[in-house]
């Protein structure tokens, strides 16, 4: 580890340096937002975005800024530690919440704050921490008497050097009462490609676009008050964000261009920032963790991933890379390497869809975006990015495609390129992945159980959940998803799209059977093609009529099924067809259905490479 002494005076470039020789800095962390500025081209915004350009002209802008994570917590918590959060433990969104379920730093791991107050720098947040850690605020941050964000250059001045965080709302900013003759109008602006392109959506762009004028009125403020305190010919000031737009579901949470491409701008004295213009570098927001520490002449630990964007032998990077892991009560585990043409992902989650359930079910627009597919009124490329089979690897040309939609993993012109970033991919991982298990069971139940409702839908969260009926869902997870959790018949329906599976694995079956939201969907293996469910205990009654297998499929396929390890009754044929056939096996006096159900199995019997989907395997039972 490379902490410098705190007691002694701070060396840079050979120089010593004396307290009012090191520069203020001031971190302007805006939530949620997108680089919809003028200075980047967006012409919603063009011209409506002036004093968050004007830090870019005064310095560099950087246009090719991702951040470690596509969620707050994760993000932030990288960005204190220099490194990526799957490395110490803190990628998991706002984990460390709960006394029996807290996380703790690496020994010797310090937070950035921590390294420069102990270098002898005042540092303040204002606003939000939000780090997924247990960590000391009084070892961290100074007591300082600060009033708002505008006005609290006297204070400031007074302890100098100082490094502030100021936390703004970004695309989170309340545009309620934002001036009508100011407001985006909604004909006007681009709904990116991987949205519907209707007035619903149309709304959510133009209202971020307002969410970034309301921060940047705000920004404004801040920077008219550091230019009349006198403290800006010393002082650096850095403009980012922690993700993408918050109303974009497929910006923020999501490992995305528009989840992890953010503003990120610089401003200072020119021996600390040179005007460099535009530079098109790859930038991991990492590196302003790096950057910032030799700003202070602070010697970068041997933990930090991060660059000196300055430094004289700077080399720019090949690839920069993030990873997205529990957010809220939705369980993934995602990674990305970003180079300058492609996006590469690994999917790890295989039995859940793209678009899980969230937080944001209730909000409209994502409401809208569930009823156009239920409707099937969603173009077939959105319906497969939101609702389809999630990959083990995603692979894009996002120079061409910044929107993700055309997956080319298994496209031969880029087969060479694939097996590049596979290798850089592996190697980045090599370095560790603290992400790899699951939370304690203390945490899945803080998550999934507890907070906000409880209203976690994934497989995980069962290992803390009765199932006093027997079916192999728990009493919790049938709740939350409108079924009788003490029915005890056993209804598999396939409309999770948190645990699409609902339990059932495959042997024989050489693709993943998770399909789009609603189905069970694969194709047949060479031979001895079957689905299984594990887990049971259902108690078999005297009311059950039938097992009915909902399938379709593009050949012949025979269906068979089986209880326990016995077969239920003769093979049923099922031709090829587009709508789902009911295949109906009598269970009424048949002497394989009896006692308690532990298992149950399909087999399925047709040409190899045949495409079969199963809308729901269900006992009918009467009352």
């Amino acid at each position: 580890m490379k902490n410098c002494i705190p007691l002694i005076c701070i060396i840079l470039a050979g120089n010593v340096l004396s307290a009012e020789e090191r520069p203020n800095i001031i971190w302007i962390f805006a939530e949620d937002t997108s680089p919809w500025m003028g200075c980047y081209g967006h012409k919603a915004n063009q011209s409506a975005t002036p004093n968050i350009d004007s830090i870019a002209a005064a310095g560099v802008r950087f246009d090719y800024a991702f951040v470690p994570a596509p969620v707050c917590s994760a993000c932030r918590s990288a960005m204190m530690c220099g490194a990526n959060q799957i490395r110490f433990g803190a990628h998991e969104h706002r984990s460390s919440r709960a006394k029996d379920a807290q996380l703790y730093l690496p020994k010797g791991m310090k937070l950035l704050p921590q390294l420069m107050k102990e270098a002898g720098y005042a540092t303040y947040n204002h606003g939000k921490t939000d780090y997924n850690f247990v960590w000391d605020d009084s070892a961290t941050y100074s007591k300082l008497q600060m009033k708002g964000q505008a006005d609290s250059w006297g204070v400031l001045g007074k302890n100098q050097p100082f490094f502030v965080q100021f936390q703004t709302k970004g695309g989170k900013s309340n545009t309620r009462k934002f001036p009508q003759d100011r407001r985006t109008d909604p004909a006007t602006v681009t709904v990116p490609a991987d949205y519907p392109q209707n007035d619903v959506y149309r709304e959510v762009v133009a209202q971020h676009c307002d969410a970034i004028r309301t921060d940047d009125d705000h920004i404004g403020k801040i920077l008219a008050g550091l230019k009349n305190s006198g403290l800006a010919e010393n002082t650096i000031v850095v403009y980012f964000s922690d993700h993408g737009a918050n109303h974009l579901v497929r910006h923020k949470q999501m490992p995305t261009e528009g989840g992890l491409h953010v503003p990120f701008m610089v401003m200072g004295p020119n021996k600390y920032v040179p005007k460099q213009g535009v530079r098109n570098d790859l930038i991991s927001t990492l590196d302003l963790s790096a950057t910032t520490l030799a700003w202070a002449g602070i010697e970068i630990p041997d933990w930090y991933e991060g660059r000196d964007l300055f430094a004289d032998d700077f080399q720019s990077r090949n690839w920069v890379a993030s990873a997205k892991d529990r957010l809220d009560h939705t369980i993934d585990r995602v990674r990305t390497i970003r180079t300058d043409k492609y996006r590469f992902t690994r999917n790890y989650k295989l039995d859940r869809v793209l678009l899980q359930p969230q937080y944001r079910d209730s909000q409209n627009h994502l409401k809208n975006l569930k009823e156009l597919y239920s409707s099937s009124e969603l173009s077939e490329d959105l319906t497969r990015i939101y609702f389809g089979e999630r990959p083990a690897e995603e692979f894009y040309d996002v120079v061409n495609d910044p929107a993700q939609i055309h997956n080319l993993i298994d496209d031969p012109a880029h087969a060479d390129e694939v097996k590049r970033h596979r290798q850089l991919f592996d190697d980045w991982l090599a370095k560790g992945d603290t992400g790899a298990g699951e939370e304690s069971p203390a945490a899945m139940r803080h998550n999934g159980d507890d907070w906000q409702g409880g209203r976690g839908v994934n497989p995980e969260y069962e290992v803390n959940r009765p199932d006093n009926d027997g079916d192999g869902l728990s009493d919790k997870w049938e709740q939350i998803n409108k079924r009788d959790p003490a029915d005890g018949r056993l209804v598999f329906e396939f409309d999770c799209g948190g645990w699409q599976t609902e339990g059932w694995e495959s042997s024989g079956i050489p693709d993943n059977i998770a399909g789009f939201q609603g189905y069970l969907g694969f194709a047949l293996g060479e031979s001895g093609s079957r689905l299984v469910r594990k887990g049971l205990k259902a108690k078999v009654m005297d009311v059950d009529q039938d097992l009915i297998i909902r399938i379709r499929a593009a050949g012949d396929v025979e269906v068979q099924a089986m209880a326990n390890g016995r077969v239920l009754g003769q093979p049923k044929l099922v031709t090829s067809v587009e709508e789902f056939v009911r295949v109906e096996i009598p269970l009424i006096g048949n002497a394989a259905w009896s006692g308690t159900i532990v298992s149950l199995a399909v087999t399925l019997t047709g040409d190899a490479g045949t495409e079969v989907e199963v809308d729901s395997i269900t006992v009918d039972r009467t009352r």
